[in-house]
């Protein structure tokens, strides 16, 4: 076998410059959520000012090593400066997930255990850098929190105050979505693209959700013309892509059919 993994590497690296340490980022991501909500930290045994340093350091590293990316000292001082305002919003945040869930019995259960509140605490993290233009990484902090909670929030996607999702599994929201405040959204949610080609890259894709909407679980709402109006109530499985009126109740009415089981006969004896 003459295949050699070493000589590919090499290969690579002369026609690729770019060196992120993926593992580095996505470890500073539980470290900053740590940093953020003390309760996470064993406090006797935790330095936050150390913590932040080292942080500081993964990212302006990473930064320097972006070649598109000007001044990259100054972006990252202003990314920590952004801190204490994402902390106070993320405290927001996690406020609204537990007024509006009763199986929560308190907000330190949310932060600590919570999918949908640790995928919003890194999609605000990762729209900061994405609002500065940053590449790449961006992307790779809003990926990873996919992983972890099965939450698809691309960091592009503007989210306002007291957001929640309940269950939170299965939710994708795309890019140029532009979310309003006061917004529930159950799991299974899709957020999207009408239809998708590259010259579109520059354009608004995604729905617009408006103050104080509930969207339920199974809903899909497609494309960037689709705006939602404020106090709507979009009902589970809807197929939206057109815009509705604000304070509307949009369903979808389906027919069941129920039969007693004692007068209903299992087809098992049956040729396809």
């Amino acid at each position: 076998m003459n295949f050699k993994i070493s000589d590919n590497i090499s290969n690579f690296r002369k026609t690729h410059t770019l060196a992120i340490d993926k593992t580095a980022l996505e470890n500073s991501i539980n470290d900053l959520y740590h940093v953020l909500f003390p309760i996470c930290l064993n406090v006797k045994n935790t330095n936050c000012d150390n913590a932040l340093k080292i942080i500081y350091d993964i990212l302006l590293t990473n930064l320097e090593n972006l070649e598109t990316v000007e001044n990259p000292l100054e972006k990252v001082d202003y990314f920590f400066d952004q801190l204490p305002k994402l902390q106070e919003m993320l405290y927001e945040d996690a406020k609204a997930f537990y007024n509006n869930d009763p199986s929560a019995y308190s907000i330190e259960e949310v932060i600590l255990s919570y999918p949908g509140f640790f995928a919003l605490v890194v999609h605000r993290l990762a729209n900061t850098l994405y609002k500065m233009n940053i590449p790449i990484i961006p992307r790779l902090w809003s990926e990873y929190a996919h992983t972890k909670a099965g939450i698809d929030i691309n960091p592009g996607a503007t989210i306002g105050k007291r957001f929640f999702l309940d269950h939170g599994t299965g939710i994708v929201i795309g890019e140029t979505c532009v979310i309003g405040d006061d917004v529930k959204i159950y799991q299974n949610v899709t957020l999207g693209a009408l239809h998708v080609t590259k010259d579109m890259q520059s354009k608004k894709r995604h729905p617009t959700i408006e103050n104080d909407v509930i969207i339920y679980s199974g809903a899909t709402i497609l494309g960037g013309e689709t705006i939602i109006g404020h106090d709507s109530t979009i009902g589970g499985n809807v197929w939206l892509t057109k815009s509705v009126e604000p304070f509307s109740l949009i369903y979808y009415n389906s027919q069941l059919k129920h039969k007693k089981a004692k007068n209903y006969l299992e087809p098992i004896n049956f040729a396809i």
